[in-house]
Protein backbone atom coordinates (compact mmCIF):
# COMPACT_ATOMS: atom_id res chain seq x y z
CA UNK A 1 0.00 0.00 0.00
CA UNK A 2 1.59 3.24 -1.28
CA UNK A 3 0.41 5.86 1.43
CA UNK A 4 0.29 6.88 5.02
CA UNK A 5 0.19 4.24 7.56
CA UNK A 6 -0.37 5.18 11.20
CA UNK A 7 -0.31 3.47 14.34
CA UNK A 8 -3.61 3.87 16.68
CA UNK A 9 -4.58 2.69 20.17
CA UNK A 10 -6.58 5.75 21.68
CA UNK A 11 -3.85 7.69 23.64
CA UNK A 12 -3.17 11.35 23.75
CA UNK A 13 -0.25 10.68 21.87
CA UNK A 14 -1.63 8.27 19.28
CA UNK A 15 -4.16 11.41 18.76
CA UNK A 16 -1.30 13.68 18.05
CA UNK A 17 0.23 11.15 15.20
CA UNK A 18 -3.05 11.00 13.76
CA UNK A 19 -3.24 14.78 13.49
CA UNK A 20 0.26 14.86 11.52
CA UNK A 21 -0.49 11.21 9.51
CA UNK A 22 -3.94 12.83 8.38
CA UNK A 23 -1.90 16.19 7.22
CA UNK A 24 0.41 14.50 5.58
CA UNK A 25 -1.77 12.33 3.48
CA UNK A 26 -3.25 15.94 2.22
CA UNK A 27 0.02 17.02 1.01
CA UNK A 28 0.38 13.88 -0.12
CA UNK A 29 -2.51 13.37 -1.94
CA UNK A 30 -2.13 9.77 -0.24
CA UNK A 31 -4.39 7.01 0.87
CA UNK A 32 -4.76 6.80 5.17
CA UNK A 33 -4.32 3.21 6.82
CA UNK A 34 -5.15 3.04 10.83
CA UNK A 35 -3.91 0.25 12.78
CA UNK A 36 -4.59 -0.59 15.95
CA UNK A 37 -2.90 -3.69 17.34
CA UNK A 38 -3.89 -5.53 19.89
CA UNK A 39 -2.69 -8.35 21.59
CA UNK A 40 -3.31 -9.98 25.36
CA UNK A 41 -1.13 -8.12 27.87
CA UNK A 42 0.80 -10.45 29.73
CA UNK A 43 -0.80 -9.18 33.26
CA UNK A 44 -3.77 -10.64 31.44
CA UNK A 45 -3.20 -14.00 31.79
CA UNK A 46 -2.43 -14.03 35.18
CA UNK A 47 -6.53 -13.58 35.63
CA UNK A 48 -7.13 -16.28 32.86
CA UNK A 49 -7.54 -18.22 35.96
CA UNK A 50 -11.12 -16.40 35.99
CA UNK A 51 -11.42 -15.73 32.75
CA UNK A 52 -10.49 -18.34 29.35
CA UNK A 53 -7.94 -17.28 27.18
CA UNK A 54 -10.59 -17.29 23.83
CA UNK A 55 -12.58 -14.43 26.43
CA UNK A 56 -9.47 -12.30 26.97
CA UNK A 57 -8.41 -12.68 23.36
CA UNK A 58 -11.99 -11.39 21.92
CA UNK A 59 -12.05 -8.53 24.46
CA UNK A 60 -9.01 -6.90 22.90
CA UNK A 61 -9.95 -7.20 19.72
CA UNK A 62 -13.35 -5.55 20.74
CA UNK A 63 -11.62 -2.73 22.12
CA UNK A 64 -9.47 -2.24 19.20
CA UNK A 65 -12.44 -2.23 16.83
CA UNK A 66 -13.80 0.23 19.34
CA UNK A 67 -11.03 2.58 19.67
CA UNK A 68 -10.69 2.32 15.18
CA UNK A 69 -14.54 3.32 15.21
CA UNK A 70 -14.13 6.33 17.59
CA UNK A 71 -11.13 7.39 15.69
CA UNK A 72 -13.12 7.23 12.33
CA UNK A 73 -15.84 8.93 13.58
CA UNK A 74 -13.42 12.15 15.32
CA UNK A 75 -11.79 12.33 11.70
CA UNK A 76 -15.25 12.96 9.76
CA UNK A 77 -14.92 12.75 6.06
CA UNK A 78 -11.70 14.04 4.66
CA UNK A 79 -12.49 14.51 0.71
CA UNK A 80 -10.22 12.79 -1.08
CA UNK A 81 -8.46 10.78 0.93
CA UNK A 82 -9.23 7.24 1.15
CA UNK A 83 -9.14 5.86 4.76
CA UNK A 84 -8.96 2.15 5.61
CA UNK A 85 -8.80 0.45 9.00
CA UNK A 86 -7.43 -2.47 10.40
CA UNK A 87 -7.21 -3.93 13.64
CA UNK A 88 -4.54 -6.96 13.76
CA UNK A 89 -3.55 -9.26 16.55
CA UNK A 90 -0.18 -9.28 17.27
CA UNK A 91 3.25 -7.52 19.13
CA UNK A 92 2.36 -3.73 17.90
CA UNK A 93 6.14 -3.36 16.57
CA UNK A 94 5.14 -6.25 14.35
CA UNK A 95 2.07 -5.82 13.42
CA UNK A 96 3.24 -1.45 12.02
CA UNK A 97 5.64 -2.92 10.13
CA UNK A 98 4.25 -5.38 8.64
CA UNK A 99 1.30 -3.41 7.86
CA UNK A 100 3.17 -0.56 6.50
CA UNK A 101 5.11 -2.61 4.08
CA UNK A 102 5.20 -0.67 0.34
CA UNK A 103 3.76 2.51 2.40
CA UNK A 104 5.55 6.17 1.87
CA UNK A 105 5.48 7.08 5.27
CA UNK A 106 4.81 5.54 8.71
CA UNK A 107 3.76 7.54 12.29
CA UNK A 108 2.96 6.73 15.56
CA UNK A 109 3.13 8.45 19.00
CA UNK A 110 6.00 8.75 20.63
CA UNK A 111 4.23 6.94 23.26
CA UNK A 112 0.80 5.20 24.06
CA UNK A 113 -1.18 3.46 26.55
CA UNK A 114 0.84 1.44 28.36
CA UNK A 115 4.30 2.86 29.56
CA UNK A 116 5.16 4.85 32.42
CA UNK A 117 4.78 8.76 32.01
CA UNK A 118 8.07 9.73 32.64
CA UNK A 119 9.51 7.62 29.81
CA UNK A 120 10.26 10.37 26.18
CA UNK A 121 10.10 7.59 24.10
CA UNK A 122 7.63 4.45 24.10
CA UNK A 123 8.95 0.86 23.62
CA UNK A 124 6.60 0.48 20.83
CA UNK A 125 8.08 3.25 19.18
CA UNK A 126 11.42 2.66 20.22
CA UNK A 127 10.65 -1.01 18.90
CA UNK A 128 9.00 0.69 15.91
CA UNK A 129 12.06 2.37 14.71
CA UNK A 130 14.27 -0.98 14.92
CA UNK A 131 11.73 -2.76 12.73
CA UNK A 132 10.62 -0.03 9.93
CA UNK A 133 11.71 -0.83 6.39
CA UNK A 134 9.46 3.13 5.61
CA UNK A 135 10.21 6.24 7.12
CA UNK A 136 9.09 6.58 9.97
CA UNK A 137 7.83 9.93 12.15
CA UNK A 138 7.24 9.65 15.90
CA UNK A 139 5.01 12.37 17.01
CA UNK A 140 5.29 13.76 20.30
CA UNK A 141 1.99 15.22 21.72
CA UNK A 142 2.00 18.53 23.50
CA UNK A 143 0.89 16.26 26.57
CA UNK A 144 4.10 14.47 26.69
CA UNK A 145 6.22 17.53 25.34
CA UNK A 146 6.29 18.71 29.64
Amino acid sequence: MAGVVVGIDGSPQAEAALAFALEEARLRSMPLRLVCAWEIPAIEYTDAVFRSAPDLSAEAEREAHQVLAETLEEIGDEPGIAIESVAVAGHPPDVLAEQSVGATLLVVGSRGRGGFASLVLGSVSQSTAHRSSVPLVIVRSPASAR
